[in-house]
């Protein structure tokens, strides 16, 4: 099944300071070059914030990770569990 973004976007994307910390402290729990172990955890919580997950919620991921975005969209489109539109 191919699963698309939805069409109208918002402008940008940030965790709120708490969300920040946690995922923060996400990311230092994986040995340096193995941070990007974390994507399935800090979508999920991108997602949890947001009600959905959006393309700049994504790119934010994948800069925090230090990943391609292209990546980070991998995993999102991939797992079903992770709503691509709003809700």
């Amino acid at each position: 099944m191919l699963r698309r973004l939805a069409q109208t976007q918002p402008d940008s994307f940030a965790f709120t300071d708490a969300n920040q910390a946690w995922a923060e402290a996400q990311i230092s729990k994986y040995p340096d070059g193995r941070q990007a172990s974390a994507v399935i955890p800090l979508l999920w919580r991108a997602q949890e914030q947001e009600g959905w997950l959006s393309r700049p919620a994504m790119e934010h991921v994948a800069a925090m990770l230090d990943m391609a975005y292209i990546r980070v969209l991998e995993v999102a489109t991939f797992y079903f569990m992770f709503q691509l539109h709003p809700v």
